[in-house]
């Protein structure tokens, strides 16, 4: 369960922007799905959802590609540009493209990620820092280093990372360190001292090597099995692989076909086809010929509609969202799909009797049908607004405003109604009218 994400210096986000999960003081009623957990005496108590505003180019995409990249370096374990397939994110991929563009003198780029996570019997609040010098915006030449980076768990330091490395208290993991460690950990941080690269992080490599590679497995798989972010609606794509394709070329996955039915597929059944030539699954609508009776399949591409697709390829996301625990968080969730689908999984991560996991969505929309006191919490809904003379972005949430004054927020008032009167900003009032006017003036027929 993912509690704050923060992020500095990343594209339009300058100053440091904090992304909280955490429900906020005093805020009352939708007390569904919350989850209520203790550490060190302390409850804190997680939000199910989560509902991103805001105009266009105004940053709501940049916030979910700092998770993103951050989640990206995590599994890469440095901070060189990727030689694999460009992904989705460019910035996932090419680091130059992070620091905000109009910065002169380069500044470090922040990230950090707070999370609950339950390996067996243990539960552990994981707080993993990391600040980055990329140099300035598109500097591919930039020699890249590893400023500080740092791993607390249950508030308590078991590294910090700068020039030096220092070694907290390992008490909290000890049933996770080597042998050798569990004996002599002055000496075995002595050779982890030496280990350190200045573009390789401590967590995925000497930590993982010298201290613990049981513990640093339970933090990638969190952000690699638990941290699902999609970045660009459009770019949206389910990869399946099966083990022995030639055994199975076609596959139907009963459960998304029966949600693709009650969304309203055109075909009999959707499936995955693997052949021979590609071991990627290609999507396929599948139906049965009227005449011989037998099965024909069609690239799904070519028959199905871009909503309905996009939708087939994130169900399955929801359903291991809702079976891990997982935090899925989609740029523009909404894209094409009709909001009484949207309405009913949202549900569905709001219901305590099958959200048993407690598992999050995050989203970014334009559609303001989600502005309703009776879906989400005030602290839930958030908004990202762009200055327009520094095109710097800010992050901030209904329930900052409070619920007295002339800006104040009142539990049951009318979002989308005061949003729309520019009461909480994050909306701007556009008009196309003077550039056609322009055009027709000098085409002479005005």
């Amino acid at each position: 369960m993912l509690l704050k994400f923060k992020t500095k210096n990343y594209k339009s986000f300058v100053e440091e922007t904090s992304f909280s999960m955490v429900a906020a003081p005093k805020q009352k009623g939708l007390d569904y799905s919350l989850t209520k957990i203790k550490v060190k005496g302390k409850e804190i108590r997680g939000l199910s959802s989560s509902v991103i505003y805001g105009p266009n180019a105004a940053g709501k995409t940049n916030i979910i590609g700092a998770m993103d990249v951050l989640r990206t370096i995590v599994l890469r374990g440095n901070i060189r540009n990727s030689e694999e397939k460009p992904s989705p994110n460019p910035a996932a991929a090419a680091l130059e493209l992070i620091p905000n563009n109009n910065e002169e003198e380069g500044k470090p780029v922040f990230f950090s990620a707070e999370f609950y996570v339950e390996d067996g019997e243990n539960k552990f609040k994981v707080l993993y820092e990391l600040e980055i010098d990329l140099g300035i915006f598109l500097d591919v030449e930039y020699p890249r280093k590893i400023i500080s980076e740092n791993l607390f768990v249950n508030e308590t330091p078991i590294f910090q990372r700068t020039d030096n490395l220092y070694i907290g208290n390992m008490d909290i993991i000890r049933n996770y360190l080597s042998d050798a460690t569990d004996h002599n950990i002055e000496s075995v941080s002595e050779i982890a001292k030496s280990s350190l690269s200045q573009d390789e992080l401590f967590l995925t490599n000497g930590f993982k090597l010298i201290f613990s590679q049981k513990f640093a497995k339970v933090i990638i798989d969190w952000f690699t099995n638990k941290f699902m972010v999609i970045y660009r609606a459009d770019s949206m794509q389910l990869i399946k692989r099966f083990a022995d394709p030639q055994k199975k070329a076609v596959y139907v996955e009963q459960t998304t076909d029966k949600a693709a039915k009650l969304f309203g597929i055109n075909s009999n059944a959707v499936g995955y086809i693997v052949s021979e030539d590609e071991p990627d699954a290609k999507l396929y609508s599948i139906f049965r010929n009227a005449k011989s009776k037998k099965a024909a399949a069609v690239a799904a591409e070519i028959f199905e509609s871009y909503g309905t697709i996009r939708f087939i390829n994130m169900f399955p996301l929801v359903i291991k969202a809702i079976q891990t625990g997982g935090t899925l968080v989609v740029d523009e969730f909404d894209a094409s799909i009709h909001p009484m689908a949207l309405m009913s999984i949202i549900n569905v991560f709001h219901n305590d009797d099958i959200n048993i996991h407690h598992a999050q969505l995050i989203f970014n929309t334009h559609n303001p049908i989600f502005l309703n006191s009776n879906l989400f919490r005030r602290d839930e809904i958030k908004f990202v607004e762009r200055d327009d003379n520094n095109h710097q972005s800010v992050l901030y949430s209904l329930s900052d405003f409070g619920t007295t004054g002339d800006r104040g927020v009142r539990q049951h008032e009318d979002y989308m109604g005061k949003y729309f009167i520019s009461q909480y900003g994050a909306i701007k009032d556009i008009d196309f009218t003077p550039i056609f006017e322009e055009i027709l003036y000098k085409e002479g027929e005005v």
